[in-house]
């Protein structure tokens, strides 16, 4: 899957040139979402699910996962965003790039790069790519107990745990196509307090 356009892609989301990361980024979008869209595509027939996870219209986030180098550089060139509230036991560090056409990203990375967290061994095993495709989902608990039930798809914790910023998450390993697998993440954004 990391040929050497999506390889130069990454290295692009480092420009200083916001037209050179912007289309950088919007590549490797693109990129993971046609993966996301093929596996998650047998969900859409079932009504239930189609609705919590905004079936109409998703919103879908690529999380892109790279050096702790690499994240800097990409940080810096993108203004410093602000870094996302990661809970302790997760080893990770991300920000969110939003891009023109509503399109969002994550970039990850592991606070340890010779850890043994996911992200860590995500890159120790893979190198730098997309790690994982979000979807924003109104319950995930129950579109855990339809994807189990109805199509048979187990999901990588027992249960929903807290992810950052305080939403609730669960992954999910799917097939897809030219990749073995594909991890989802469904997401169910934290209660505003305003």
């Amino acid at each position: 899957m990391m040929n050497e356009a999506f390889l130069r892609a990454i290295a692009g989301m480092t420009s200083a040139e916001s037209e050179v990361r912007v289309a950088s980024a919007t590549e490797i979008y693109r990129t993971g979402r046609a993966l996301a869209d093929h596996a998650a595509f047998p969900w859409w027939d079932n009504e239930e699910l189609y609705k919590l996870l905004e079936g109409n219209n998703p919103h879908v986030t690529v999380g892109l996962a790279v050096h702790p180098d690499r994240f800097e550089k990409i940080r810096e060139a993108s203004g410093s965003p602000r870094l996302a509230e990661i809970p302790p036991d997760q080893d990770a560090r991300e920000f969110e790039i939003h891009l023109p056409g509503g399109l969002t990203m994550d970039v990850l990375t592991s606070r340890d790069a010779a850890g043994s967290g996911a992200i860590a061994k995500y890159l120790q095993k893979f190198g730098e790519g997309i790690q994982q495709i979000e979807y924003r989902c109104a319950n995930v608990d129950r579109a855990t107990q339809i994807l189990r039930d109805k199509f048979g798809i187990m999901p990588v914790f027992p249960a929903t745990r807290t992810g950052a910023d305080g939403t609730r998450i669960n992954f999910f390993l799917v097939s897809a196509p030219g990749a073995s697998k594909v991890l989802i993440e469904l997401y169910e954004p934290a209660p505003r307090m305003d």
